[in-house]
């Protein structure tokens, strides 16, 4: 079939977004339309004793401006996850009597052009009475730290663990040796190339809101506003996204400007649109990561493990925030060990507040953090046992014959060749080849490294079902409403590619329909790699739907008794005669039409999983890093469209990377914001990724989708940041090292070791 699926076709919407068509929130204009800026708290953490907006609302072009007292009566932003409410941090939309952290939203500026509002919010006057402050989780488990809630009995709000801790201290205790470390993942910021925007508008004759911004999928987001926050029906909230210019999980959630815009268009009668700027960002969008971890690896004599033990206290920012409890713990924690034979695992995460943003999902969620956890420990205890890197992964690798394989926390691998891919890893680096590049390298002045890093993710979370609604036209155009939503995935491209094989017509037939809740209300939207496997499962429900709908008219157009479907074509059993769905839909308006719902009917997670190997090249004069070789191997069972898959990878490679390398939202003791802006937080640039990336697969198809595909999106950051790590410590024989891997950093290091050396 021409472009359909397993075919490396172009996305369709390029065509629109590299034209200058694209459809983002901010290029949204409404007639009358007013803006709206927030007026954010410049301390970590105060009493608010009073507001004077008199000044500000006295302005040329301010229209007004909103205080707590104003929007009491909607709710706060809910927490969703439920063992997070043994201690409730209520988040409302503008701070009554305290804030919590540097940009917690104070007041809500409406003015007639944005510089209005800005002007606005800068004359309010707000007087602040500090408080003390913990911007670390350190400084917030301190004994006798000041606590951020007072209804906690500390700021270490839960304990959450899996696995049995007396087994795992035993066997801990018999092993022949343990490897030990304590491993800082770093706080990052989902710097996404499109900042949080948002437009509100309000319907008197209707009573309808109408949020329009960027999202992760519109259903699940009405369903938060619509009861807890703005408690109207959901019928009265109608959320429309186009254009998404990157999510990574970050745009998955609710922020305070999105209420707000629509409390204002309602109150003023106009509609509201506030664009947030980058200071906005660093500020206020969900951080990710944020984690310290002491881990534990015991082996047997022969280099077996028996035992990983892991504890990490999970930075949550000032609020819980929507998942931001369930990262560590039920999202990364039931994953932690990976694709290893491990007898035992116990893993114990505390969640910490602190004052500083809130964090939550950020791509991978959970599971960039338990890869890196595991694959520095195994690549740290091979140099202890004097071992080959390979060597010890491959002595511990799950084989297909222990498939499938109950993992003791909470998950079943299913299916896969773990050893495999490891060795089609090593073949595509070119293993045996680096001792001769590492020569090369030292002549030079160079010291050259390389890592393994060995990822498995649990993929396609966020529901046991998905939804799509497909209408035919006259003219035979075939239309497909998702309930997903590509923040540059390229769906529009691969879900066409399904319904084009499926239905056996053109995909130039077919258009993709994503981020209406008034053409499609049910659905999980995208996040945890699941749109393919959920997504495209309903794309194949409703286009068997629509094809026994159609039989079912064409039995009757065509006086048959038996009618079969292929090629755009109903066609009479042993006849010539034939309507096509254009036919069928002229004839019968609507009659070819309906929703779908595919349904797993209980979890069933993907397994995507591979191997990444980097290699650096570290400048000890200068402490430059540069990676000079990249390869990975991935098992994402069958690929739809292998050319999106690649350019995930890559990208998901860029996101690694940055962590490992560049990236680090940096608080000072009292909770100031250093790196509020791209001159202080630094994010990858071309030339700072490899020339090339080697890239294969080894498609072991996944049993729990028609597709048989696994999940690829979140796949490049959880296999780039171990590796790359690993990588800068080989080059540095071994010297422990925390992400990000600054030049300052590896060049002190760097001199530290030479001079180590040259005292032996």
């Amino acid at each position: 079939m021409k472009f359909g699926a397993g075919q490396s076709v172009k996305r369709v919407e390029d065509v629109r977004l590299l034209t200058g068509k694209g459809n983002f929130t901010d290029d949204l204009q409404r007639d009358g339309m007013l803006y709206g800026v927030t007026l954010r708290s410049p301390m970590a953490h105060a009493e608010i004793r009073s507001i004077d907006t008199s000044a500000a609302l006295a302005l040329p072009g301010v229209v007004a401006v909103y205080t707590h007292a104003d929007v009491a009566d909607y709710g706060p932003i809910p927490c969703l996850v439920p063992f997070s409410g043994k201690v409730t941090t209520p988040r409302i939309l503008l701070a009554s009597d305290r804030v919590r952290f540097v940009g917690d939203a104070v007041a809500f500026v409406v003015g007639e052009t944005r510089e209005a509002a800005r002007a606005g919010a800068e004359a309010i006057e707000v007087d602040y009475a500090e408080l003390p402050v913990v911007a670390s989780i350190e400084a917030a488990i301190a004994p006798g730290a000041p606590k951020i809630w007072e209804a906690a009995a500390s700021n270490s709000l839960f304990d959450w663990a899996v696995g049995d801790a007396e087994a795992n201290k035993a066997a801990l205790a018999g092993s022949a040796h343990v490897t030990r470390l304590r491993l800082v993942q770093n706080r990052v910021a989902p710097t996404s190339m499109e900042v949080r925007a948002a437009l509100g508008e309000y319907d008197a004759d209707s009573g309808v809101f109408t949020l329009s911004t960027g999202s992760q999928g519109v259903a699940g987001m009405r369903a938060m506003l619509a009861g807890p926050i703005l408690k109207v029906a959901p019928e009265q909230v109608r959320i429309v996204t186009g254009d998404v210019g990157g999510g990574f999980g970050m745009k998955t959630f609710i922020y305070a400007e999105y209420p707000l815009v629509l409390h204002a268009a309602r109150h003023l009668g106009k509609p509201v649109k506030w664009t947030g700027e980058r200071s906005d960002a660093f500020q206020t969008d969900t951080h990710g990561r944020a984690m310290v971890s002491d881990a534990a690896l015991g082996f047997d004599a022969d280099g077996l493990i028996t035992a990983l033990s892991v504890e990490t206290w999970s930075d949550l920012g000032a609020y819980q925030a929507q998942y931001g409890p369930a990262i560590q713990t039920v999202a990364g924690g039931r994953i932690m060990g990976g694709v290893y034979r491990i007898p035992t695992i116990h893993n114990l995460v505390h969640g910490v507040v602190t004052n500083t943003a809130p964090v939550d999902a950020y791509r991978g969620a959970g599971r960039p953090e338990s890869a890196y956890i595991m694959e520095r420990l195994i690549e740290a205890a091979a140099r202890e046992l004097g071992l080959g890197v390979d060597d010890i992964r491959r002595r511990n690798l799950l084989t297909p014959a222990e498939l499938p394989h109950d993992n003791g926390i909470g998950l079943t691998f299913d299916i896969g060749n773990f050893p495999a891919v490891l060795d089609k890893a090593l073949a595509q680096a070119d293993w045996a080849g680096f001792p001769a590049r590492k020569a090369e390298a030292a002549r030079k002045g160079l010291r050259l490294g390389r890592g393994i890093a060995y990822y498995v993710e649990i993929a396609g979370g966020g529901g046991t079902d998905e939804y799509a609604d497909v209408r035919v036209a006259s003219d035979g155009m075939v239309e497909m409403a998702v309930g997903t939503q590509s923040n540059g995935q390229g769906h529009e491209t691969a879900y066409a590619q399904v319904l084009s094989e499926k239905l056996g017509i053109d995909m130039e037939q077919i258009r993709i329909v994503q981020g209406n809740t008034d053409r499609l209300d049910e659905g999980h939207g995208t996040g945890g790699s699941r749109s393919m496997a959920f997504g495209g499962g309903a794309v194949l429900a409703s286009a068997d739907a629509l094809i026994e709908r159609g039989i079912e008219l064409a039995k009757v157009d065509l006086d048959a008794a038996e009618v079969d479907y292929a090629d755009g074509l109903f066609r009479a059993r042993g006849t010539n005669a034939t309507r096509s769905l254009a036919e069928i839909a002229a004839a019968h308006p609507g009659g070819l039409d309906g929703r779908s719902k595919y349904t797993t009917g209980k979890p069933a997670p993907t397994f995507p999983n591979g191997c990444h190997i980097a290699e650096i090249a570290l400048d000890p004069a200068t402490g430059k890093v540069t990676v000079t070789r990249y390869s990975l191997v991935d098992d994402f069972g069958k690929l739809v469209n292998p050319m999106l898959v690649e350019g995930q990878i890559h990208g998901g490679v860029a996101q690694g990377l940055g962590q490992a390398l560049l990236e680090d939202v940096v608080y000072t003791e009292d909770g100031q914001l250093v790196t509020g802006s791209f001159m202080d937080y630094g994010v990858p640039r071309a030339d700072d990724m490899p020339t090339a990336i080697g890239f294969d697969t080894l498609g072991t198809p996944s049993p729990t989708n028609p597709l048989g595909v696994k999940g690829c999106g979140e796949a490049g950051t959880i296999g780039a940041m171990p590796s790359i790590m690993n990588a800068i410590i080989d080059a540095l024989d071994g010297t422990q090292i925390e992400m990000p891997a600054t030049i300052e950093k590896l060049w002190r290091a760097a001199r530290a070791l030479e001079g180590r050396q040259a005292a032996e």
